[in-house]
């Protein structure tokens, strides 16, 4: 069986354990982490019950249920998948139970064809409840003309509106980013990838199309530095890790494995790095979010915060 998986797909093992893709290359078995299980006594699905497991649970289950698949993420061999739901053909499906995803996709058609578009998260497992947010996925340079599509329809006073000054603060609080809040909101204000959608909080996600995914090759740490420096390039500055090419005399990437960080600044910007210098061959990468929420590691736009 040929499984062809990237980034935000879910898997399903032979045993029903709902995995989350966690990368586009997956050498050794598909890179994902767990995110629900089968339990009688689990408060998400219908006629199966099952259990949702965060991060750091997640990998306490591993450790005891598979130790072998445990690596820096869960490792599934391809031979234990059943099933795997891709956001993009599973869409059509979702749209028909929910009115709040059908609002976007409405919003989004005139200028998006229907299979750029996608749903991760709960409801692509089907395991949503009355509170779970809306993971929308836009794939590829899409992404952007969904994102200008989004910024006007919140100007326009439709059923798409910005997120209340409340949720914002609750946002900081579950990041608990390395910045100050007041730094946080004028870096997240200009992003334009969140949003509320008749009261849900959504979500704008970038995935790159399958023509863009390219073998990625991991690094050997060097030590925490900081650093400033210019961005060159941030065509994948959305994506996850989340890339900025940058002039500087020894650093040639920064990377940020951390949400909190991507989109954060734009071509032709100083901005100021903490994280891990990771070497690679002859080429050096500053990396962001080396844990899930990373002490001591941030990007920052200078330029946007001095303007």
């Amino acid at each position: 069986m040929t499984i062809r998986v990237r980034l935000r797909d879910f898997i399903i093992t032979d045993e029903d354990w709902i995995f989350a893709v966690a990368d586009y290359c997956h050498p050794d078995g598909i890179r994902s982490v767990l995110r629900y299980v089968p339990d009688p006594q689990g408060t998400r699905g219908v006629q199966k019950k099952y259990r949702k497991l965060d991060f750091d649970d997640s990998f306490v289950f591993m450790r005891t249920a598979r130790p072998e698949w445990v690596k820096d993420v869960h490792i599934v061999p391809r031979e234990r998948i059943k099933q795997v739901l891709a956001p993009n053909e599973r869409l059509p499906f979702i749209m028909k139970g929910n009115k709040k995803v059908r609002i976007i996709v409405g919003a989004l058609r005139n200028g998006i064809q229907l299979d750029k578009m996608g749903v991760t998260g709960s409801l692509l497992a089907g395991l949503q409840n009355e509170s779970s947010d809306i993971d929308f996925i836009v794939y590829g340079s899409s992404w952007f003309t969904a994102r200008d599509i989004i910024t006007q329809a919140k100007k326009d006073k439709s059923a798409i509106t910005e997120i209340s000054d409340e949720m914002w603060r609750d946002i900081y609080k579950k990041r608990k980013p390395e910045i100050s809040f007041d730094e946080f909101l004028i870096h997240e204000l200009r992003k334009g990838n969140r949003g509320m959608v008749d009261g849900t909080y959504f979500d704008l996600l970038y995935v790159r199309d399958w023509e863009d995914i390219e073998p990625f090759a991991r690094g050997v740490d060097a030590g925490v530095k900081t650093i400033e420096a210019t961005v060159v390039n941030a065509d994948f500055s959305f994506d996850s890790p989340a890339i900025y090419k940058i002039d500087h005399p020894e650093i040639s990437y920064v990377l940020s494995y951390t949400h909190t960080y991507a989109g954060q600044a734009l071509v032709g910007e100083r901005i100021e790095a903490r994280g891990m210098v990771e070497v690679v061959g002859d080429m050096k990468r500053l990396v962001v979010g080396t844990t899930r929420e990373p002490k001591g590691e941030w990007i920052r736009s200078l330029t946007l915060i001095e303007s």
